[in-house]
């Protein structure tokens, strides 16, 4: 069986201890930290799903930070913050291809009998379950937003 998420994680920041690499190691923690946060506040332990989840969601907050800083100028806190996904990403599933994507997007719109803009809830509630984690959503939100404004 391979090495769950949070195992993983876990080995990387000993990894990162033992190699003295300070910035890795502090993504590291703050990840471990969410995911002890969410475990502590809903008592559960989290599965390697509720981990993407959340690890999910810190990308999320970090590619907003960087298109808030690139406009006001602040190179160097967007640099941090690309270094910050760079770490994250690495714990998280094979990114999905620009097709495997567009697939997905096709055959929620499908299946959903989707025609126009206003069917846009379900559609998100089809692909987010199969790309959590791999795709950024606001991404796939603008494209299936293209693709019922087109139909």
């Amino acid at each position: 069986m391979t090495a769950s998420i949070k195992e993983r994680i876990r080995g990387a920041m000993k990894a990162a201890m033992k190699a003295g690499d300070k910035p890795r190691l502090g993504v590291i923690r703050l990840m471990m930290a969410d995911i002890k946060r969410r475990e502590v506040d809903e008592r559960i332990e989290l599965n390697d799903h509720e981990v993407i989840v959340v690890l999910d969601k810190m990308l999320k907050q970090r590619r907003e930070s960087i298109a808030q800083y690139r406009p006001a100028g602040r190179e160097d806190l967007a640099l941090v913050e690309e270094q910050e996904v760079t770490v994250i990403q690495g714990f998280l599933p094979q990114p999905l291809s620009e097709d495997e994507i567009n697939t997905i997007v096709l055959e929620a719109i499908t299946a959903s009998n989707a025609t126009a803009i206003k069917d846009m809830g379900k559609v998100m509630g089809r692909v987010k379950p199969k790309m959590q984690g791999r795709a950024d959503m606001s991404i796939v939100s603008a494209k299936i937003k293209g693709m019922l404004s087109a139909s």
